[in-house]
């Protein structure tokens, strides 16, 4: 069984959502997710000032298995990305939800205008 954090909001595409204030979030992939995806050696991220769209990818994710792209959960401008994990991705495998966290946004709007789960709900998904 994955762990999977009540506190944060979660994505069908599986990315977890972290609400640091009314206006930024930080989000990253769940431990589903980097547990799929087995040994992670590589990461893509957007610059900060690019502007994200949510459902649209933003980067990726290279394992040792496969390659698969980062969708942005919510839709606002990179505020902050880990760098950390540019330089050293096995964070990801580590910690996916603390120090495998990828992208700091301030978004647009409010976050309830965004299609995310809760961690019950997403529970359900991956099971």
């Amino acid at each position: 069984m994955s762990n999977t954090p009540d506190n944060l909001f979660y994505t069908k595409e599986h990315e977890w959502v972290e609400v640091l204030s009314d206006t930024t979030v930080r989000f990253g992939i769940t431990d589903y997710a980097q547990g799929s995806l087995g040994d992670i050696v590589f990461v893509a991220l957007p610059a900060v000032g690019d502007t994200i769209t949510a459902g649209a990818s933003c980067g990726e994710v290279e394992s040792t298995k496969s390659v698969s792209e980062i969708y942005a959960p919510v839709t606002g401008v990179v505020t902050e990305v880990n760098e950390k994990v540019e330089t050293s991705p096995e964070l990801i495998n580590k910690d996916s939800y603390k120090t495998g966290w990828l992208i700091a946004v301030e978004i647009s709007g409010d976050i309830s205008q965004f299609s995310l789960l809760s961690a019950d709900d997403y529970l359900q998904l991956i099971q």
